[in-house]
C-alpha cells in the first residue's frame, strides 16, 4: 500500500477518513474491521492512515488489514498529531473529511451522525464536532480536559464544550485555508468561525483504550496549550475581512 493507494483510479470517494497515529499497532485490526462495516452506507469512501514516526508494528498490521479503501502515509519521524492530520487532509481525495484517533477510543459509528449533521447544516457551516458525553479516560485526564475546555471556551468564545475529541468532520477546502501550527486540531471551532463559517455539534460517547498508551503528558499539554491558546486568541483579534470592491462603468 502507498500514499496513492490501489484504488486511486477508481471513483472519487464521497468521504475521506484521516487517522493520525503513533505506535497504535494494537488497535489497527479492530479499527479497520469496524470501519469496513460502519462506513458502508457512505461508500465510496477512503481511509488515509498516517503513521507518525511509529516504532512498533503498525506498518505490518496495516499490511495485514489489506483493504482497497485503505491508503497509508508514513512520516519517517514523529511530527505530532496536527501535522499528521494535515498530511492526511492534503492527500485526501474527497471534499468532506472525517478524523478519528488511532487508539480506537472514537467509536466510528458517530462518523455517520457527524456527516449527516454537516450536510443538513448547509454551505454556511464547515465543521461538525463531536462532544463527548462519556469518556473512557481516567479521572485525572478527564479533570485536565474539563479545566482546559472551560478556559479555552471563556477566552475564545468558540461555543464548543469539547474540542479535544478526535471526532470531527469538515470541508477539506476550509481546513486547508486555516493557519497551520502545532495543536491546530484542538482549536478548529474557533479557527473555522474566524473564517466566517458555522460549527455544529454532535454528542458522542468515547470508549476505553484497549491497547497501547497515551502519548501526552500533563506538563507538555499544559504549557503548549497555554501558548497555543493565546496564539489563537491573537489570530482571532487580528483577523480582518477583505473588503468587497465593486467596479462601476
Amino acid at each position: 500500500m502507498t500514499a496513492e493507494g490501489r484504488g486511486e483510479a477508481a471513483v472519487r470517494p464521497r468521504l475521506s477518513v484521516v487517522i493520525p497515529a503513533k505506535n497504535e499497532a494494537g488497535s489497527v485490526a479492530t479499527q479497520m474491521a469496524e470501519l469496513d462495516t460502519v462506513l458502508a452506507p457512505l461508500a465510496p469512501f477512503e481511509v488515509v492512515y498516517v503513521v507518525d514516526g511509529s516504532t512498533d508494528d503498525s506498518l505490518r498490521e496495516l499490511a495485514r488489514a489489506d483493504r482497497d479503501w485503505l491508503r497509508v502515509i508514513v512520516h519517517a519521524e514523529s511530527c505530532g498529531k496536527s501535522a499528521a492530520i494535515l498530511t492526511g487532509v492534503r492527500a485526501a481525495r474527497a471534499d468532506i473529511v472525517a478524523t478519528l484517533d488511532g487508539d480506537g477510543q472514537n467509536d466510528p459509528k458517530y462518523v455517520l451522525d457527524l456527516v449527516a449533521a454537516l450536510e443538513r447544516a448547509g454551505p454556511g457551516v464547515a465543521l461538525a464536532v463531536g462532544q463527548r458525553t462519556r469518556r473512557g479516560d481516567g479521572r485525572f485526564k478527564k479533570l485536565q480536559s474539563r479545566i482546559a475546555n472551560k478556559v479555552r471556551s471563556a477566552i475564545l468564545k468558540d461555543d464548543t464544550r469539547d474540542t479535544a475529541c478526535g471526532h470531527k468532520v469538515f470541508r477539506r477546502d476550509v481546513f486547508l485555508a486555516l493557519p497551520f501550527f502545532d495543536s491546530l486540531h484542538r482549536f478548529l471551532p474557533a479557527l473555522v468561525k474566524r473564517e466566517g463559517y458555522g460549527v455544529v455539534h454532535v454528542d458522542v460517547v468515547d470508549r476505553p483504550r484497549t491497547a497501547g498508551s497515551s502519548h501526552y503528558g500533563f506538563f507538555d499539554r499544559l504549557w503548549s496549550g497555554i501558548l497555543d491558546l493565546f496564539g489563537v486568541w491573537w489570530l482571532i483579534r487580528r483577523r480582518r475581512r477583505v473588503p468587497q470592491i465593486r467596479y462601476d462603468g
